[in-house]
């Protein structure tokens, strides 16, 4: 039995409380690479599915890349516990040895195809939601990656309605990424890491931003312990008309 801490499920349900995330009635994919992240969040849902005074549906989707790739384990773990799990194939490794050039930067491509995948999957399936499994970590590392490479003051939002018109939302975005590591070291669970991704197998520069990134919060957080919650509070405390947008001019 996989055991969940009371303080993801507790954090959840205020994320999801203050979002409106998950509702009556909805059907939700939820992106299952394999990962820390995507595992928690499957039991989470899970669980919740328990507690939750309403009723909703879930399936765990994993996109297969068209490398030969065998997901028996996750199948096999999704089955052990109830879980809905589908194979969603498709031909980005293909469409990436045409697409991407050597030394190129492959993160931001093979994030879009993949996202792009789970669209699909979620319209062939049936749902009206897409379930991300980002946490606090990913959203405060790339505000800082939007504001020092791009000069742009942009997260990751805790939901948010696709092009297509689905909706995507991330219910573990206000948890820490320790948080969830820990669920899969208690339980023993064997999570998948970057070994996984189509990039290990091309001629392409590691992606260096993000590391980065990593370090130097984890300096910033060594001398201010509570820069996390407090980066937390201020992604709902925005004042726009302190910064230099002229559409935001409140006179």
């Amino acid at each position: 039995m996989v055991k969940i801490s009371k303080k993801i499920m507790k954090q959840m349900g205020r994320t999801n409380g203050a979002f409106e995330l998950i509702e009556e009635g909805d059907k939700i994919l939820v992106g299952l690479s394999g990962g820390k992240d995507s595992l928690t969040l499957i039991h989470a849902l899970k669980e919740q599915q328990r507690r939750a005074p309403f009723d909703f549906e879930f399936v765990a989707v994993t996109v297969a890349y068209g490398m030969g790739e065998n997901f028996d384990y996750l199948a096999e773990h999704c089955e052990k516990y109830g879980i809905k799990h589908e194979i969603y194939d498709t031909k980005i490794y293909e469409t990436a040895q045409e697409k991407i050039r050597k030394n190129s930067s492959f993160c931001s491509f093979f994030s879009r195809m993949r996202r792009g995948s789970l669209y699909s999957a979620a319209e062939k399936f049936g749902c009206n939601k897409v379930a991300l499994g980002h946490h606090l970590d990913d959203a405060v590392e790339s505000f800082f990656m939007n504001l020092i490479y791009n000069g742009q003051m942009r997260a990751l939002s805790p939901k948010y309605r696709a092009g297509n018109g689905l909706i995507v939302i991330r219910p573990l975005i206000q948890m820490r990424e320790r948080q969830l590591r820990a669920f899969a070291e208690d339980n023993g669970l064997q999570a998948i890491g970057d070994e996984a991704c189509p990039s290990m197998r091309f001629d392409v520069k590691m992606p260096y931003a993000r590391a980065e990134m990593k370090e130097m919060l984890k300096g910033m957080e060594e001398k201010y312990p509570d820069i996390f919650t407090s980066i937390n509070a201020a992604f709902s405390n925005i004042s726009d008309e302190s910064f230099f947008d002229p559409k935001r001019f409140l006179l």
